[in-house]
């Protein structure tokens, strides 16, 4: 396949963004840096020449020399034409160290004087190559950066590869990039054999549908909607260069195309994939129309679709590359999708009817083959209509909203201005289905098409309807379709109950209020009840009773057992906003579990049958919530790193998965992606205007940096949680079981006053409330600060109560931590049985970031028992304006104690030390820590 230079990837790649390829970079960067040479392979468009700009700026300053060659098969014929463009303009510099004989033919060879070849003067050029880049090296360091291999002229080739292979031991590295089909390509072979010893060969592959849509974005196509990226992806087959050329002829249509209509493949691709069509006879050209056309074309389609030689026809189109050779597979696979879309757009309309009303009867699913009809079909028609609006149900039941959605779109077209049901119910139909299979972009398009038109009131809201929940937590963008939306439902109060039920989360996720959302969802559900509208009552409910659980309400109980009482809803019981979720939350607050995980594991198993993107990416989350309360670090990661893919995918709820996969990194992962996540997960939800999430995100920023070993910062993040749950109304602790981190972090930075009050503040919350998990992990963080202030013996039977209690319990982790902490208490040593039973623990939860901490410990001096307020200190003057740990941190320097040592003594951070010691000079009037030791001195001697 022959890429043309006019619609190569542009230059402007930037080095610090190789997208998809963040990895193979750093991996390639490295071997660089440590002398090797790299061999880039992989097809045509895959961004070869993107990465290897990209390493070429960012290592070409290290070298001395950097020689480069660029070859296109134009070119490809000329001889020495590759090793010019790499030794021309050094030619003066190396022609006097060479031998006579070679330089007489490199010279030859490189300025066309007289007639060198390498027949006539192969092994003095040979050498006069080696020699060259040898004298070269002889000054610095020599990067060759030769991209496009394969087009090398064999003369330059056959030089490059005589001298790479004798360069080891000489600062000389190549840096290469080379067109391959396959990993055991013969041509991958022949060209890592001319590369010097120890080459690391990357393989560039396909990128993923987030890393195409990234790449859209970076180069100015980001306005194009998910599902169309979705399909930029599928055709280009994760292609970088295909993808671009697809998303640059999409940006200059004035609409997406239409449900059925191909992607408009430009002129340029449909040459660079078609080459070879011509040489296609005209029957097989219509075979392979007939295959473009089918959703999974077989032989036996072909044959049913009227194509009789279908067998030998696609045998013909293998032989040209046109399609893949699998013997074993019934299935007619293109070699590339491109080629795919490319036959069908290059096609005309009339060839492209015939070939669907083919298959329209050859087919045999319903749903396939009510596609075909439409596609067959012009204008408008309402058997065809109804056929398709039969084959969107189905394919709802099936589990496939998104085909559903589009079916939809179809019928809508077929259905006549007055046909039952109207052209309008079923466009809304296919946007609900959209907005079920995550396709939200496509939701919001529909919906505002319908809005354009429409005048039946109840089309009108629904319309709204769509459009704010296409808004997802970005809720204020869409302030002003309120006031539109009561206006077109009047007093109906069916109507009004849907928008009430929007008003809820409004006032939950913009004006961050929890009574007023609790107010209007129970204001939704009885006007839905007015209306006979169960459903909308019952997501109404659901909602009330997920507002009184998180705001610690008594009557949360009794609204879960009014969501789940029949009738039910089958389209709300699995919903993520339904009362099976409401359920589970109350479960998981209220430390069952095992019950929580039973539940939330069969509502995934629903939502996934049902195609529900969604419910989906939300049921991910609370099932790695749940595995991450007991304990399960390792699988809690797995599921939250699901879940992220998903939302990121969908662009749906990446705020609250970018929240959660920061605390399973924080407990399981990698720490430093922790912190970026919740940094993430932070500046969404403030973009947003999102105060129920942005609070949760700073739950995770705290506890990442707690983990990290960064008190002061986890106090910061959460004391502003503490400040927007009082503004929000939570009083529930187990909502986000911020409050012992906190707690623990302020006795870190020598604040225990203010850890007290956290923990008795969240106590008698959590008394009222019965959370018994919550209750052990205050009496854990109390243990600290009985610690920090000298009353040790109460410290640690208050440890061991704390550990006993979470491990009754089922909390794994937070079991572990107390033992941590016993560990630490207890002055444990490297092979103390304290120590062994934490590190157990976490190995037990797979929890690596507290398995460093434990660690470090181990590494530290061994803390002995921190003693009261000693009497050498008593009496000194300004003692009494001195706090507890000030006293604490005084004692220990008086007896000769480091920074260090007193840190691991009193369980704070060495920075606590150094600023609480800061504290004591200013207050006592002294400036060292010497001048401590002889003021308890000078006590002394009187």
């Amino acid at each position: 396949m022959t890429v043309r230079r006019d619609f190569q990837e542009p230059a402007r790649c930037r080095p610090d963004l190789v997208i998809g390829r963040e990895e193979l970079f750093t991996g390639a960067r490295d071997q660089l840096a440590s002398g090797g040479s790299v061999l880039l392979h992989g097809p045509a468009g895959i961004g070869k020449s993107a990465v290897l700009r990209a390493l070429a700026e960012e290592y070409g300053p290290t070298a001395r020399t950097v020689l480069r060659c660029s070859a296109t098969e134009s070119e490809s014929h000329l001889p020495f034409l590759a090793l010019a463009d790499l030794l021309g303009l050094v030619l003066d510099e190396v022609s006097p160290r060479l031998p006579a004989a070679q330089r007489t033919a490199l010279e030859s060879a490189l300025t066309g004087r007289g007639e060198s070849s390498l027949q006539r003067d192969g092994l003095a050029l040979r050498l006069a190559v080696l020699s060259a880049l040898r004298a070269l090296a002889a000054e610095g360091g020599v990067l060759v950066v030769a991209d496009d291999l394969q087009w090398l002229d064999p003369a330059s080739a056959e030089l490059l590869g005589f001298a790479a292979r004798r360069l080891e031991g000489t600062p000389v590295q190549l840096l290469c990039a080379v067109r391959t089909e396959g990993q055991e390509s013969q041509e991958y072979d022949r060209h890592l054999r001319a590369c010097p010893p120890g080459t690391l060969a990357v393989r560039l592959g396909a990128l993923s549908r987030v890393q195409v849509a990234q790449l859209l974005d970076h180069r100015g196509h980001g306005s194009l909607p998910r599902s169309t990226v979705r399909e930029i992806h599928r055709t280009s087959g994760g292609n970088p260069l295909f993808a671009l050329e697809l998303g640059r002829a999409l940006a200059e249509r004035p609409a997406p195309p239409r449900p059925g209509e191909p992607l408009p493949v430009p002129t340029s691709l449909r040459a660079l994939v078609l080459s070879r069509l011509d040489m296609l006879s005209v029957e097989a050209r219509r075979t392979l129309l007939v295959a473009s056309a089918g959703a999974r074309p077989t032989p036996a389609l072909l044959h049913a679709a009227g194509r009789e030689n279908a067998e030998a026809e696609c045998a013909q189109a293998a032989e040209l590359g046109l399609l893949a050779t699998e013997p074993d597979a019934p299935a007619v696979r293109f070699a590339h999708p491109l080629i795919s879309a490319a036959l069908y757009a290059e096609a005309p309309a009339h060839e492209r009817r015939a070939a669907h009303a083919a298959l329209s009867t050859a087919a045999s699913d319903p749903i396939e083959r009510a596609r075909h009809l439409a596609l067959a079909s012009s204008g408008t028609d309402p058997e065809v209509a109804a056929r398709l609006a039969e084959a969107a149900a189905l394919a709802r039941d099936r589990g496939a909203p998104s085909v559903a959605a589009h079916l939809g779109l179809l019928a809508a077209r077929h259905t006549p201005a007055e046909g039952t049901p109207s052209p309008e119910e079923r466009r809304l139909q296919a946007a609900e289905d959209a907005i079920t299979a995550g396709e939200l972009d496509l939701a919001r398009d529909i919906a505002r098409e319908v809005l354009s038109r429409a005048s039946v009131p109840a089309d009108r809201v629904r319309a709204w309807i769509i459009v704010i929940d296409s808004a997802g937590h970005t809720m204020a963008e869409v302030d002003a379709i309120f006031p539109q939306a009561l206006a077109d439902a009047g007093d109906d109060p069916r109507l009004l109950g849907l928008i009430h039920y929007q008003l809820a989360w409004r006032a939950l996720i913009v004006e961050g209020d929890f009574t007023e959302a609790r107010e209007a969802a129970a204001h939704a559900a009885e006007l839905a009840a007015l209306g006979k509208d169960r459903r909308t009552e019952l997501l109404s409910l659901a909602f009330q009773a997920q507002t009184e659980t998180l705001m610690g309400h008594p009557e949360a109980p009794r609204t879960i057992k009014r969501a789940l009482k029949e009738p039910q809803d089958p389209r709300v019981a699995w919903h993520h906003n339904g009362a099976g979720s409401a359920r589970f939350r109350w479960l998981v607050m209220g430390d069952q579990l095992t019950e929580a995980r039973a539940t939330v594991t069969a509502l995934l198993r629903e939502v996934r049958r049902r195609g529900s993107v969604e419910s989906e990416v939300h049921f991910l989350r609370g099932l790695a919530e749940t595995e991450l309360r007991a304990g399960h670090c390792g699988r809690a990661l797995e599921l939250a790193r699901d879940s992220l893919r998903l939302a990121r995918d969908s662009g749906i709820g990446e705020t609250a998965s970018a929240m959660l996969t920061s605390l399973a990194e924080a407990s399981g992962g990698d720490v430093d992606r922790a912190l970026a996540l919740a940094r993430e997960a932070v500046e969404h939800a403030e973009e947003d205007g999102d105060q129920m999430y942005l609070s949760r995100a700073l739950g995770a920023l705290g506890y990442a940096q707690l983990v990290a070993g960064d008190p002061a910062g986890t106090v910061r993040s959460l004391r502003r949680v503490r400040r927007l749950e009082l503004g929000l109304g939570i009083t529930d602790p187990a909502r986000g079981r911020w409050q012992g981190d906190l707690a623990e972090a302020l006795v870190r930075i020598g604040e225990p006053a203010e850890a007290q009050d956290v923990i008795d503040t969240s106590r008698e919350h959590a008394l009222r409330l019965g959370r018994e998990s919550v209750l052990a992990v205050l009496d854990r963080a109390e243990a600290l600060v009985r610690a920090a202030q000298g009353d040790r013996e109460a410290a640690l039977a208050q440890l061991t109560s704390a550990q006993h209690r979470l491990g009754k319990l089922g909390y794994g982790l937070e079991e572990a931590r107390a033992a941590f902490a016993l560990a630490r208490l207890r002055g444990g040593h490297p092979g103390s049985s304290a120590y062994d039973e934490a590190t157990r623990m976490f190995r037990r939860c797979r929890a690596l970031p507290w398995l460093r901490q434990v660690d470090e410990s181990l590494a530290a001096p061994a803390p002995a028992p921190a003693p009261a307020v000693p009497d050498a200190l008593a009496g000194l003057a300004g003692l009494e304006m001195l706090a507890s740990m000030e006293r604490q941190v005084a004692a220990l320097v008086m007896e000769g104690a480091t920074n260090r040592e007193i840190a691991a003594r009193l369980f704070i951070s060495v920075k606590t030390v150094e600023a609480t010691l800061t504290r004591v000079y200013r207050k006592l009037g002294i400036r060292s820590r010497v001048d401590i030791v002889r003021l308890a001195a000078a006590r002394r001697a009187k």
